[in-house]
């Protein structure tokens, strides 16, 4: 009932039906959210309104930002046959190798394998090439006050996006990126950048849109913060019997129980790692499900984005990277 509800606004709010275009400053709730940004942070009000008057509304971005009209249908083989294709493999490969001595200084700073960090900017934009192109002030004011489902995130990330500016002595103008506000290589939001971009390569700005060694060791800084165990497994393939493993499913996906203590719901896994896990479960409309042990690891690449979906594409990408350059370094020897 809540989702529905939640669609059912998506749907109403998506195009605003006055036709209204632009003019944000004039609307009420902009006003408040300005005053706010001058009592909080000392923004000058004139100046912002001023800014807000300038920007029009995206509704492309609403409309991208739409959740899917049957959720129910989504595709686990649809969805890994996505990422795990030539244009990301090789270009991960030409990728890696460009930017070896740098994953090899974020692997040893933060205890992130290169090939998870490869994999995440390959997933997000193709090794920098898909950034976006949306103007990222006007998106997230739009989502922010034309979006009800998520306009709280929003509004954060508007404000947080106006202090990244004013941090960075950019205009809040010059930012483009995703229909969701999303930025750089990594396609971080603008309160992740605040929170865990780096300058890796030590020119005194954080850039991830033209940084590789910034978008690098961002992504390795915020897997490290969010709890990537160095040296630690991610996930392990897993088989189940009887119906005893939906309790699993219900239980959600951090780790709580060892591997052993799920053979009491019917679940077993070969050579699995003796720490903490969850049941995954990755479905396909009409095939066998797949199900996977997912370790702390496998919990913490979900905190860049909150889908087994992403996490298992991440971590199938990494592992063919990986294998597929120690192939050809062996057959150059």
């Amino acid at each position: 009932m809540i989702r529905s509800l939640a669609c059912a606004l998506a749907l109403a709010f998506a195009l605003p039906s006055t036709g209204w275009s632009g003019g944000f400053a004039q609307r009420e709730e902009v006003r408040t959210f300005i005053d706010e940004m001058h009592d909080k942070h000392g923004f000058d009000r004139a100046r912002l309104l001023r800014l807000f008057d300038r920007l029009q509304s995206q509704p492309r971005a609403l409309k991208a930002i739409l959740p899917p009209k049957d959720p129910a249908a989504r595709s686990w083989h649809a969805y890994r046959a996505r990422f795990l294709e030539p244009t990301r493999i090789e270009g991960g490969l030409r990728f890696w190798e460009a930017h070896r001595p740098v994953l090899e200084a974020a692997r040893d700073a933060y205890g992130v394998p290169e090939e998870i960090i490869v994999a995440i900017i390959g997933i997000e934009t193709i090794y920098g090439r898909n950034q976006g192109k949306f103007p990222t002030l006007a998106t997230l004011a739009t989502l922010a006050f034309d979006y009800p489902p998520r306009a709280e995130l929003f509004r954060r990330e508007l404000e947080s996006l106006l202090l990244l500016a004013r941090e960075s002595r950019r205009s809040p103008l010059s930012y483009t990126g995703s229909y969701a506000g999303a930025l750089g290589m990594p396609q971080f939001l603008p309160s992740s950048i605040r929170n865990w971009g780096v300058d890796f390569d030590g020119d005194g700005q954080v850039d991830l849109a033209a940084s590789s060694a910034d978008a690098i060791g961002s992504v390795a800084h915020f897997l490290a913060s969010h709890g990537w165990e160095a040296g630690g497994p991610i996930a392990v393939p897993a088989k189940v019997a009887g119906e005893g493993h939906l309790a699993l499913i219900d239980a959600g996906i951090l780790p709580r129980l060892l591997p052993t203590e799920m053979g009491a719901f019917g679940v077993s896994a070969a050579d699995a790692s003796p720490q903490p896990c969850a049941l995954i479960d990755l479905a396909t409309p009409d095939e066998a499900t797949e199900f996977w042990l997912g370790y702390r690891n496998f919990y913490v690449i979900t905190r860049y984005n909150r889908s087994s979906f992403y996490a298992m594409a991440v971590y199938a990408l990494a592992q063919e990277l990986r294998n597929e350059r120690e192939t050809r370094l062996a057959a150059s020897r």
